[in-house]
């Protein structure tokens, strides 16, 4: 009898807002994890929104200048150093240039990107995390959001973004099914059970998936 060779398939639901330097690092960890544990399992990653800065003016604020009055100086400083450091450990160069603000318009184009499939939908969202963290573009500027979306290939980004309206019902929606009820991000939750929080090393995801397909869900 030829033995059954089929990947079990792991869901990773990710809680996550565009201006978070954590859920980038996690994005890369979680791909580390993934890539370690390709020969074992297929993968299914679907991004949701979170806002860490609700109230963040659209027209976006100088990102040194927001950060230093958040934490203060001295702490600004050393929380830079220290997340300069991880993303060189990453092989990225971490940029504080540019500009910080409102994110809803780059929740509104992820949203739109999953219905047009969650492998399109991660690379928008790595796009999106390079311009902000490591390009010093501003995430709420319409232009940086259409010329990612035009090189991942989404279709309607500009339609989308030429309404202020359009999606903001269904990021809301996403909003508080995946992420009511937690305080903070990037926040993972493995095919519906198993939840990790933080920008976690690779080995807590593949002991989580190790787990979830234990548990054969």
């Amino acid at each position: 009898m030829a033995s059954d060779t089929r990947k079990k398939l792991i869901q990773i639901d990710v809680s996550s807002d565009t201006v978070c330097p954590w859920c980038f690092v996690g994005k890369k960890n979680l791909e580390k994890a993934m890539e370690q544990s390709k020969g074992k399992f297929d993968f299914e990653v679907r991004w949701h929104p979170f806002f860490l800065n609700p109230d963040a003016p659209k027209e976006g604020v100088k990102k040194s200048d927001f950060f230093k009055m958040k934490f203060g100086p001295v702490q600004y400083e050393g929380a830079m150093s220290r997340m300069t450091e991880i993303f060189r450990g990453l092989g990225l160069e971490y940029d504080m240039s540019g500009l910080t603000g409102n994110t809803m318009d780059s929740h509104r184009l992820i949203t739109l990107a999953g219905h047009q499939g969650y492998d399109k939908q991660n690379v928008l969202v790595e796009e999106l995390f390079l311009n902000y963290h490591c390009q010093g573009k501003y995430i709420g500027d319409k232009q940086v959001l259409l010329d990612a979306a035009r090189k991942v290939g989404i279709e309607g980004a500009e339609e989308l973004l030429e309404d202020p309206i359009k999606g903001v019902d269904e990021v809301q929606e996403e909003l508080k099914k995946y992420s009511s009820d937690i305080s903070g991000v990037p926040h993972f939750v493995i095919n519906n059970k198993y939840q990790l929080s933080g920008g976690q090393p690779p080995n807590e995801f593949t002991r989580a998936f190790e787990m979830a397909a234990k548990d054969g869900t």
